[in-house]
C-alpha cells in the first residue's frame, strides 16, 4: 500500500484527520474534486476582500478543547454575528430578543413582552402540532412567525410551513434581553489570516491532490491505500443504490458595488417570501474591512439535483430512514470511515465538524 489512508475531501473533516493521522506518523493523500482546498469554508478574495464563496462561515463553539486547537494554526478577530432581518418595509434584530419586541409592539419591558406573545399562543389553542407552521406559531405566537419566520423558512426549504414536519423546529429561543448576540458560545469570531490559512496549516506537509474525483482516482489507482476517510455523499459512495437522499442546496449572485458600505452589516436577512433571495452577505463586515468597494452575496435556495452543491440534509422521516439503510451498508466497508456534513448526513456547525473528526481520530488510533 502506497498510503496509509487516502481520504476524501479536503474540507474541516478530512483535513483535521489528516493533521491527527500525520502526527501518528501515518502517509495520507487528501483528493478533492474541487479546484480548491477547504470545502465549503474557502475564501477567494476580490477587491482586496476575503468572501465567502459558499456563504457566510462564523466560527462559534463552546468547545475549549476545540478553540484552542483552531487557534493553533489561526489566530481570530472579535466579530459577533448580529445578524437584522427586513419584512417589507420593517427592520428587525435576531435572534429574537428584547429589540425585536420592542420595535414590533412599541413596547420597553420584557413583562410586555411575555404578555403578548403568551396572549396570541393561547388564543391559538394549538394543542399537538401536525406541521412546522403550528408548532411554530405554538412556541412564538403568531406576529414573529408571520413576519421572521414563515417566509424565510419557505424560501428556505421550497414547500409551505404547513407541509414540513413540526420536529424540524424543536424550539424557538426568545430572549427577554437587549442582546443582539446570535450565538451564545463564548468563544466566536473570524480567523484573522482567513479559513484557507486555517486548512492549509492543517494539511501542512500532507500530500493533496486537486480536481480530483474518487470514482475515477479509485478506478485508476485501485488498492493504493490501507484506509478510505470518505467525506463525500454517503449515498453517492454506494452509487445511488437505494435512491438518492435530498437536500437543499443555495446559489449565490455575487457583486462588486462601488461604495465602501452597502448594508451596514455582515448579515440581512429578507423574510418576506415575495422577495426570491433568503438574506445578503456583505463579506467585508466580517472583518471589519474599510476597503473602497463592497463585495455582497445574495443567496437563493433550491432543491438539490445531481450535480450540484448539496447544502442542507432534508432530515426528514423518509431521509432518515433511507439514510439508515445507507448506514448499515456502510458497516459493510470496515476500512472506510464515514464522515463530515455529507458522510453523515447531517447539518453540522464548524466546531462539531471539528469534534466529530478529533474524535474520530482519536477512536483510530487510540490516542
Amino acid at each position: 500500500m502506497k498510503y496509509d489512508y487516502l481520504i476524501v475531501g479536503a474540507g474541516l473533516f478530512g483535513a483535521v484527520f489528516a493533521h491527527q493521522a500525520k502526527k501518528q506518523g501515518k502517509t495520507c493523500l487528501v483528493i478533492d474534486r474541487r479546484n480548491h482546498i477547504g470545502g465549503n469554508i474557502y475564501c477567494e478574495t476580490i477587491e482586496d476582500i476575503r468572501v465567502h464563496r459558499y456563504g457566510a462561515h462564523i466560527f462559534h463553539t463552546s468547545d475549549k478543547e476545540v478553540w484552542e486547537y483552531v487557534n493553533q494554526f489561526v489566530s481570530f478577530n472579535h466579530y459577533i454575528n448580529a445578524p437584522v432581518a427586513i419584512y417589507k418595509d420593517e427592520l428587525y434584530n435576531l435572534p429574537f430578543n428584547m429589540n425585536t419586541f420592542s420595535k414590533m409592539w412599541n413596547i420597553r419591558t420584557p413583562q410586555e413582552a411575555k404578555q403578548i406573545i403568551q396572549s396570541q399562543i393561547e388564543e391559538l389553542n394549538i394543542q399537538d402540532p401536525q406541521n412546522l407552521e403550528e408548532q411554530a406559531l405554538k412556541l412564538v405566537g403568531k406576529d414573529v412567525y408571520e413576519k421572521l419566520i414563515q417566509g424565510y423558512t419557505e424560501k428556505q426549504w421550497g414547500r409551505s410551513c404547513k407541509e414540513l414536519p413540526a420536529f424540524i423546529i424543536k424550539r424557538l429561543p426568545l430572549r427577554f434581553t437587549y442582546d443582539n448576540n446570535y450565538f451564545s458560545d463564548p468563544y466566536q469570531g473570524i480567523p484573522i489570516e482567513g479559513y484557507n490559512a486555517l486548512i492549509e496549516g492543517l494539511l501542512q506537509g500532507i500530500e493533496v491532490q486537486l480536481s480530483t474525483d474518487y470514482v475515477q482516482w479509485n478506478k485508476q489507482t485501485e488498492h493504493q491505500a490501507e484506509k478510505i476517510v470518505y467525506t463525500g455523499m454517503i449515498d453517492e459512495f454506494f452509487d445511488f443504490c437505494y435512491g438518492a437522499l435530498e437536500y437543499r442546496t443555495v446559489s449565490f449572485e455575487t457583486e462588486v458595488l462601488d461604495c465602501d458600505n452597502y448594508q451596514g452589516n455582515a448579515v440581512v436577512n429578507y423574510t418576506e417570501k415575495e422577495i426570491p433571495y433568503t438574506r445578503i452577505i456583505e463579506h467585508k463586515h466580517f472583518e471589519f474591512g474599510t476597503q473602497r468597494k463592497t463585495v455582497i452575496s445574495k443567496e437563493y435556495p433550491a432543491e438539490w439535483q445531481k450535480g450540484s452543491e448539496p447544502y442542507y440534509p432534508v432530515n426528514d422521516e423518509k431521509n432518515q430512514q433511507l439514510y439508515q439503510k445507507y448506514q448499515q451498508l456502510a458497516k459493510t466497508q470496515p476500512n472506510v470511515l464515514f464522515g463530515g456534513r455529507l458522510g453523515a448526513y447531517r447539518y453540522y456547525d464548524m466546531d462539531k465538524v471539528i469534534r466529530a473528526a478529533l474524535d474520530a481520530a482519536k477512536q483510530e488510533f487510540d490516542c
